[in-house]
């Protein structure tokens, strides 16, 4: 009896020991939190090229990615590409699924009331993509019309945000990704969709698709990486050493390979 007593004594000595070492281990934050699992999980939406994206080889890759992989490199960390559901992105952050947003992330004032940002790196703006044989020329001209947009996007809130053009507009269709709302625009669903600047040139660039955008934009923005707000020290690591690759010319290298120029901004 004294023995089998013993023996459960250990047995919950031990768990204790492991109990108090995994608590410890989930009460880190920021940096600390980063390097003692050694791996840096970026959150993304699969399919926004050319920030992040899946190529022919069903590879994830991008301007973000590649900037995401030298900052892991420097950090001597192992970067996870994550897909998730954009629209549920914020929970993901929370709930540690993702350690950050970074796919051509747009800051405002509102996520910046609930996240940690890095400093902005690249500067972008809202537009509105039409079929080249549209009649539309400005905003104005889409009195009544149906217009396509990502779900959970920057770009919907840039409509929100802008009561004007939303006044005139007949309705919103939300899509899942920008490329099933430029197909619906391409059949004929809906007349026009309004997207990032940097996505739009890309998609058209590369589909080859008879569309064009208006010179007219509804806002301009800024990219940044989104962090939890409990990680402050972290997004301010991360925004360091793009700083540092932006002074040793990384971040122009990176930028040139994927836009043909250096369109950052951080560290200028």
């Amino acid at each position: 009896m004294k023995k089998t007593i013993t023996i459960i004594m250990i047995i919950l000595a031990a768990f204790a020991v492991f109990a108090g070492g995994s608590s410890e281990k989930s009460n880190l934050t920021g940096v600390a939190y980063i390097e003692n699992k050694g791996t840096f999980i970026l959150g993304l939406d699969d399919s926004f090229p050319p920030m992040g994206y899946r190529d022919e080889n069903n590879e994830i890759v991008g301007f973000d990615i590649d900037v995401a992989k030298e900052v892991c490199n420097r950090m001597g960390v192992k970067l996870i590409c994550q897909p998730i559901d954009w629209n549920a992105k914020e929970q993901e952050l929370s709930l540690k699924q993702i350690d950050c947003i970074w796919n051509g992330f747009t800051i405002t004032e509102e996520r910046k009331q609930a996240m940690a940002f890095t400093e902005p790196y690249v500067s972008n703006a809202q537009v509105v993509i039409v079929k080249s044989s549209s009649s539309v020329k400005s905003l104005s001209d889409l009195a009544g019309a149906k217009i396509g947009v990502q779900a959970g996007s920057s770009s919907a809130e840039a409509i929100e945000d802008t009561p004007e053009f939303k006044s005139i507009i007949g309705s919103i269709f939300e899509f899942k990704d920008n490329l099933t709302a430029l197909m619906d625009l391409e059949i004929g669903g809906c007349n026009a969709v309004v997207m990032d600047l940097m996505v739009a040139n890309f998609a058209i660039k590369e589909s080859g698709k008879d569309f064009r955008i208006l010179t007219e934009s509804l806002a301009a923005e800024e990219y940044g990486v989104g962090f939890r707000t409990a990680d402050r020290d972290l997004a301010d690591r991360v925004t360091s050493i793009m700083k540092d690759m932006a002074k040793d010319g990384t971040m122009a290298q990176i930028a040139t390979k994927w836009f043909g120029a250096d369109i950052t901004t951080i560290g200028k």
